[in-house]
């Protein structure tokens, strides 16, 4: 009998066609996420579960999936995932890091420009027929050449960024658990040991941190009034990572100029979420990844983890390789 693999959404079609050769597959097709009840009904017999980042896999969906031997996370992060309970039921766990790096570095720059020029403010401007003349003080924004951004976390997708700002003769700090001293030498980045310093001195920050109790709210109102009035905050990592009713209320007092954002402490934002009535903010639908290329990439990654877990290997991108061989 062929294994069977449960998709909690569809995804680049290669990679489907990849796991129909090894195992029975059921895809939920809906553009939200499947609920809760869909997903302990729907893992009841299967071998393998692809899941994303929105998909909870807790004990209590393994309780429901007696059968589970693999789960393939398609993102980089796996914070959804249960690892440490996967590992006690000897269930291996799959991500897709890597593939992913410049592309959402490319996003983030998108942002941080996008935010600073106010493009996507002009473009409603545009539209909405209030373009009726040139004039010298309509839409402005902040230069990117020559300013100083500074970066919350220098790992890949960090330090892609950074690099993308040395293109625009940038100043970059960054601040991070470890020093990386032949960056510093290499790209010429300035390290900052504390977070504060960094806010100080920065006119743009990114975040790049992977979440985690430690991390979770780290910039909060305390955090904003440290930063310019002038300063622009981008987040393409994860949404819990800022306080968002605090940075509401710095984008809507002032404190700050602007902020650019792929991520948010609940997706999809709520359409009454405050934020969504502010000109000084870009929200994007998590898209960090989204070009054809890397997310046929990340599919095929996850798809590989998950044919290794069915067939009893670890996968290639193994988050938990000491589960024990059966």
């Amino acid at each position: 009998m062929k294994h069977r693999v449960y998709m909690t959404r569809l995804i680049a079609g290669p990679a489907i066609s990849l796991i129909e050769q090894v195992a029975d597959v059921r895809i939920w097709e809906g553009e939200l996420p499947p609920s809760r009840e869909v997903l302990l009904t729907e893992v009841r017999e299967v071998d393998g579960l692809l899941s994303l980042l929105t998909d909870k896999v807790d004990a209590g969906l393994m309780d429901a999936a007696p059968r589970l031997k693999v789960i393939s996370n398609l993102a980089v992060g796996y914070d959804n995932v249960d690892v440490a309970e996967a590992t006690r039921r000897g269930i291996v766990v799959g991500n897709t890091p890597g593939v992913l790096t410049e592309t959402t570095a490319d996003l983030a720059f998108a942002l941080l420009l996008s935010a600073a020029r106010r493009t996507v403010e002009g473009d409603r401007w545009t539209r909405e027929g209030k373009w009726k003349t040139w004039g010298p003080m309509t839409l402005l924004g902040y230069d990117v050449h020559h300013a100083t951004l500074g970066i919350v976390g220098l790992g890949r997708i960090g330090l892609e960024v950074a690099r993308r700002a040395k293109g625009f003769d940038m100043r970059v700090l960054y601040y991070s658990r470890t020093r990386r001293p032949a960056e510093e030498q290499h790209t010429g980045l300035e390290w900052r040991g504390d977070l504060p310093s960094l806010l100080a001195e920065s006119d743009f920050v990114s975040l790049h941190a992977p979440y985690s109790a430690q991390t979770h709210h780290m910039m909060g109102g305390a955090e904003f009034e440290l930063m310019k009035a002038s300063a622009i905050l981008i987040n393409t990592s994860r949404g819990s990572l800022v306080d968002q009713k605090a940075l509401y209320e710095a984008l809507r007092e002032g404190k700050i100029a602007g902020a650019g954002i792929d991520v948010t402490e609940v997706e999809p934002i709520p359409l009454d979420d405050p934020l969504l009535n502010l000109n000084n903010v870009v929200i994007t639908p998590h898209i960090g990844s989204a070009s054809h290329s890397t997310r046929t990439k990340m599919a095929m990654m996850a798809a590989e983890n998950l044919i290794a877990g069915l067939q009893g290997r670890l996968p290639p991108n193994c988050i938990n390789p000491q589960v024990p061989k059966e």
